[in-house]
């Protein structure tokens, strides 16, 4: 465990659920495909306002990487600056070879990286199936391969299938949050990042969206999660990256975090 240090990505740690290298069939069908994002020295600001100074991290290959943080410690604008949604002011992010400093946002999905907004932003005027199959506007609809994803998701959220004709607007607050992960699965992400997945939801639903991340890591997908609830990141992830203030102030395995007096007395409440 290191405090204010930067290479989770080469820590060895606990992360029997980060090696598998099967190519799974139930949420994404993929598996490590050798890209690596690598975040070096990354800033943000609005206006005069520093929201993220000078971080660095890394996710490899099939690494499921949390970053925890109270609100305004800048993993919301972390995750938004890795997609292109806002601008960064300082820093590098590169995904395998690409820089993504050269990638506009809207084609960072056609890279391989899938991204679950904070607050779910479905579509509510349109059916749960539409929904889904928006989230693979960087394939064609036509193709066979995208009816099969379709399907995949729909075996990782049974619920969805029964309602693929309903509005998005009808689905309770947990079945919405399924509709925007299972949207992001289907452009067939190598990493994933998720934005507060748990916001609003009772604790029965995060057991279940904890059990649907670990399906994903199991089948080789790459996560990077970002989340105020501490206990879920750390079981859901292999390792972690605590921010403060803009800033990172400590990093390790997940197991080694969920032990530190200092973290399970802010952010466990123990």
């Amino acid at each position: 465990m290191n405090e204010g240090g930067t290479k989770t990505g080469d820590q060895a740690g606990d992360r029997t659920g980060d090696r598998a290298g099967g190519t799974g069939t139930g949420g994404t069908g993929t598996a490590p495909a050798g890209e690596t994002l690598t975040v070096e020295d990354l800033s943000v600001h609005y206006g005069g306002v520093c929201a993220v100074r000078s971080i660095s991290f890394t996710v490899a290959p099939g690494q499921s990487v949390g970053i925890i943080g109270a609100n305004g410690a800048g993993k919301t604008s972390t995750l938004k600056a890795l997609m292109g949604l806002v601008p960064r002011s300082g820093g590098r992010v590169r995904y395998g070879g690409t820089d993504l400093a050269k990638v506009k946002a809207r084609d960072v999905v056609r890279r391989g990286i899938g991204y679950v907004p904070e607050g779910r932003h479905v579509f509510p005027g349109l059916p749960v199936e539409k929904n889904l199959m928006l989230g693979a506007y960087a394939r064609s609809w036509r193709d066979p391969g995208t009816r099969e994803t379709l399907e995949e998701v729909y075996d990782l959220f049974p619920v969805l299938r029964e309602m693929r004709g309903r509005l998005a607007g009808a689905l309770s607050g947990g079945q919405q949050q399924m509709l925007a992960v299972g949207r992001a699965l289907m452009a067939r992400p190598r990493l994933l990042l998720l934005d507060e997945p748990s916001m609003g939801l009772s604790p029965k639903l995060v057991e279940d969206i904890l059990a649907v991340l670990l399906r994903l890591r199991e089948e080789g997908l790459s996560l990077l999660l970002v989340e105020q609830n501490a206990k879920l990141t750390f079981e859901a992830t292999g390792d972690c990256v605590v921010m403060e203030n803009g800033e990172v102030a400590m990093t390790g395995t997940s197991r080694e975090l969920r032990e530190d007096v200092r973290v399970r007395r802010i952010y466990l409440g123990l």
